[in-house]
């Protein structure tokens, strides 16, 4: 071939060798560059090693195993105000919800009273978490559903808890809505407490 020719033949096909492609010595084929030898080094550990390679999943792949299922109850349903909290009557809930994501609620209700309009109004959802130790695990200025039981009258009632300036025996009621006044409230009067973990509002009723 003339030297253009072979020139062109080099230039479509690097891989050859010039000394076999001139004088027919050695391998037809170049030895492989050093720099795809270690590509395909890296590819070839990688691939030996796929096995051990820890899996990752999304976290919506733990949604079935995660999501819980929240009691929704009904007041009316309850026998006695005085049973919402407790563990020992069985309590039939007349639904469950469920929400991504959720705090670990014990049950639901619905909000009965505008006394914390507008953050809660009636008929929305609030889910709560039951505490048991009264005394020493208020935080205060977060919202709680509370029953109240003073000796004349009883209720559930959902409010601020924040600090009296009567003393430590007292808690001071706060609702939402300005129109209704806060209440300094004995705490041996609070026979159930539970911290508002989230609410659901419907905004339209079909």
């Amino acid at each position: 071939m003339s030297e253009d020719n072979t020139a062109r033949f080099i230039a479509y096909y690097p891989e050859v060798s010039i000394e076999w492609l001139i004088t027919g010595k050695g391998d037809m084929l170049k030895n492989e560059p050093k720099e795809y030898t270690q590509k395909e080094e890296i590819i070839n550990t990688l691939a030996e090693s796929e096995s051990n390679i820890k899996k990752y999943n999304f976290k919506s792949d733990y949604f079935n195993i995660n999501n819980q299922l929240i009691p929704l109850y009904e007041i009316e349903a309850v026998a006695g105000l005085n049973t919402l909290f407790s563990n020992q009557i069985d309590q039939s809930p007349i639904d469950y919800i469920s929400v991504p994501n959720a705090p670990k609620c014990d049950g639901a209700l619905f909000v009965r009273g505008d006394s914390m309009y507008p953050i809660m109004k009636s008929g929305d959802i609030v889910c709560y978490k039951q505490i048991k130790d009264t005394q020493n695990n208020i935080r205060f200025g977060e919202i709680y559903l509370l029953y109240i039981d003073d000796g004349d009258d009883e209720y559930l009632t959902i409010k601020y808890v924040q600090l009296s300036d009567r003393g430590k025996d007292y808690v001071k009621l706060v609702s939402q809505n300005q129109y209704h006044a806060p209440k300094d409230e004995h705490i041996s009067h609070i026979k159930g407490l539970a911290i508002i973990k989230l609410s659901i509002r419907y905004n339209t009723i079909s």
